[in-house]
This record gives structure tokens, C-alpha cells and sequence, in this order.
């Protein structure tokens, strides 16, 4: 089941991806749609709720994907969070630029302000104060439900979707903190979608192939197998340390072939058009553009 929230005659709705079409649930009895978090509300829904919608989805009102403006899926979670050094092949391209960094000895996670989420086909603003704008394709976990002190082997038991996320990054100011928050927090350098894909239609150990293009050049190309650690022990040793809520969005790494890596350095430039596609999640695709002068 892919859920998607969209955007159609200046009403923000949210439906099931049904080939080329959305199926409404706006009105769908039991499904409070109209919250923040009404993509979630469809993929907590009773199971005997689904069924009843997927019974009668020849019968539900329903607009085809080119009439609409896909949205991001879940705009405003409580948690935003990224897993730094989390492929092995991301983690040896750094090391062969960068040798003298020091790799960490556990998980780092750091935090993306919600602020910077934007839409799977938003444009990506470039900020007057950086030309390291750089890219990174990542599976996106959303959490389904309140959890705390969960067991890698029971991860399944916790994990509503799956969706795309592009990790943008300002470098350097990435490198200005060790929490790195402020360089992965610019705003609109958090592009998610296209919908969330859920859990169960796809198995926990499934290998899912993540890839990036700038303007039709493939950067990179990478598999979930590279992961150098499991989503069971990401899962685990957050809920170790605090609760994750329903919603909450885990960012879980990148594969190499990250601009900032190449030699010369190949970081995003106005006009450049960023597609990123993970086999079976579907695609987002960004256009990276002047930010727009701000007036207070």
C-alpha cells in the first residue's frame, strides 16, 4: 500500500496510489485524514479497515497523479533524524578524501530540523552563504508506533513505511559543529516522498537499491546490503536512549558517490535537476534554484 499526501485545487488530501490514479480517503469513515499526520492515520488504520477500502476502491472518488501536486508525506513529525556513516561503501570514499578523518566507534545519529522538509518534486533552494550544496539518496524508516527499548529482532513490530529521502547538505557548514545539525538543516534540504511505501509489503532483510542522478549523470548506485548496520540495531539503539514516536522519520544513510567525495568536488549548482529513485519506493525529483530574498 503506498499512501501519498497531495495537493488539488488548493486542498491539501491524502489517497492511495492506485496505478495511475489516487484513490480520496478524505472522507473515509475512521480515518482522521485531515490531522498532520494523516498519512499515518491510513497506515495505523485496522487491518479490517484496509481491506474495506481496498473492497471498494472501484467505488471511491479518485483524480489521476498528473491532476496533482504531490506532497511530502509527513511534514511536520516530531523527530527528523540521520544516521551518518551508515554504508560501507560512503564511509571508504570518505576515508580515501578525507584519510585523516577518525570513524566513529558507534552509530551517529544527528538531527534535521523539520523545517527543511519539502516535497518530492519541490525545488531545492541554494543559499547565498554556500557552494557546497551537495546530495545524498537515502531509505527513509517512518516510525508506526510509540516505542521505547525495542529489540533488534523485533524492529518489524515498529516500522509503519518506507519512503525517499534527499539528505541535503550545506558541507561546510556541516563541518562547522560536530553535531552537524546546522549543515543538514537548511531549508528545503529535506525532500521526501514520493509517499510512504508500507512495511509489509516488503520483507525486513529486503535489499533495496538506492540511486541518484544530476541531470541525467548517475552518481550513485547502491544497496541496503552495504548497510553497515541492520535497521534492527538502528531502531535499537535510538529507543535505548528516548522514545520514537509515531511518525518520526529516520534517515538511514547514503552510498557512495556523494559530490563532495569526487576529485574535484561535485557539488550542486542552480538549475541542476537532482532525481533519486529507490527500486520499489518510487522516485523524487528536485531542481536546485536561487533561494528566494526574504523580507522580515
Amino acid at each position: 500500500m503506498k499512501v501519498a499526501r497531495y495537493s488539488i485545487n488548493d486542498e491539501t488530501k491524502i489517497g492511495i496510489i492506485h496505478g495511475e490514479t489516487i484513490i480520496e480517503l478524505d472522507n473515509w469513515p475512521s480515518l482522521q485524514t485531515d490531522n498532520r499526520l494523516g498519512v499515518m492515520s491510513v497506515l495505523q488504520a485496522d487491518p479490517s479497515i484496509i481491506e474495506a477500502i481496498k473492497a471498494s476502491i472501484a467505488s471511491l472518488p479518485s483524480v489521476k497523479m498528473s491532476d496533482v501536486t504531490l506532497l511530502a508525506p509527513i511534514p511536520k513529525p516530531e523527530k527528523f533524524l540521520g544516521l551518518g556513516f551508515a554504508f560501507k561503501s560512503h564511509i571508504k570514499e570518505v576515508l580515501n578524501k578525507f584519510p585523516d578523518i577518525k570513524l566513529p566507534q558507534h552509530q551517529v545519529w544527528f538531527n534535521k530540523q523539520v523545517s527543511c522538509i519539502t516535497g518530492p518534486h519541490a525545488p531545492i533552494y541554494m543559499p547565498p552563504v554556500s557552494d557546497q550544496l551537495d546530495y545524498e539518496v537515502e531509505l527513509a524508516v517512518v516510525i508506526g508506533k510509540k516505542c521505547r527499548y525495542v529489540k533488534a529482532e523485533n524492529v518489524t513490530d515498529v516500522i509503519a513505511g518506507y519512503m525517499i529521502c534527499n539528505d541535503a547538505s550545506i558541507r561546510d557548514w556541516q563541518l562547522r559543529a560536530p553535531t552537524a545539525m546546522i549543515g543538514k538543516s537548511f531549508d528545503t534540504h529535506g525532500p521526501t516522498g514520493p509517499w510512504v511505501t508500507s512495511a509489509n509489503s516488503f520483507p525486513l532483510d529486503h535489499d533495496f537499491n538506492l540511486r541518484t542522478w544530476v541531470n541525467g549523470e548517475l552518481r550513485q548506485d547502491g544497496h541496503t546490503s552495504d548497510w553497515a548496520y541492520s535497521l534492527g540495531q538502528m531502531i535499537e539503539e535510538l529507543t535505548t536512549a528516548f522514545t520514537l514516536e509515531p511518525g518520526d522519520i529516520l534517515a538511514t544513510g547514503t552510498p557512495c558517490g556523494v559530490g563532495a567525495a569526487c576529485t574535484p568536488a561535485k557539488y550542486l549548482k542552480i538549475g541542476d535537476v537532482v532525481r533519486m529513485e529507490i527500486a520499489g519506493l518510487g522516485s523524487i525529483e528536485n531542481t536546485v534554484v536561487a533561494e528566494p530574498v526574504y523580507t522580515y
